[in-house]
């Protein structure tokens, strides 16, 4: 597997770099932001928005509204800071935003646990695939579907 070379970043580390890579972006690093990476990042599994909603709402001693959250996930993914898991409609922190590839989830029927992976080579063909059928693929999503190592 010719696999994509990045540093994955966690804790604080990651928080930082979600800031910074924003803030290159044009945009500004909120509290509500980065109230909502910290609540995603937190997550073991993909979270949907009302999942985060929640989180916020009980870590705000507020009511958070959903749909404000699925525009800041909106943001996060055009950032790069968040991938979104597309089969499932939830949501993951990227632990290396700093670094644009496409991605690959192996989504767990059984548990759900979502697992990351970079293929240059298959994401490649992809969008070679698609080029050629005269298509112009802008995010390549691939998803397989199937049963971890921990539920197998």
């Amino acid at each position: 597997m010719h696999a994509h070379d990045h540093h994955e970043h966690s804790g604080e580390a990651l928080s930082r770099v979600a800031e910074a890579t924003l803030v290159r972006s044009g945009e500004q690093w909120t509290a509500m932001r980065a109230r909502i990476f910290s609540v995603l990042a937190g997550f073991e599994k993909p979270a949907s928005a009302y999942d985060i909603a929640d989180a916020v709402s009980q870590a705000e001693g507020r009511r958070v509204a959903p749909n404000s959250v699925y525009r800041i996930l909106d943001l996060f993914v055009n950032a790069n800071l968040a991938r979104r898991v597309e089969s499932a409609n939830a949501y993951v922190a990227n632990a290396h935003p700093d670094c644009l590839h496409d991605c690959i989830f192996l989504v767990c029927d059984s548990c759900g646990q979502t697992t990351h992976i970079d293929d240059d080579s298959i994401t490649r063909t992809v969008r070679s695939a698609a080029s050629g059928a005269g298509f112009s693929p802008t995010r390549p999503v691939i998803e397989v579907r199937g049963k971890c190592a921990d539920c197998r």
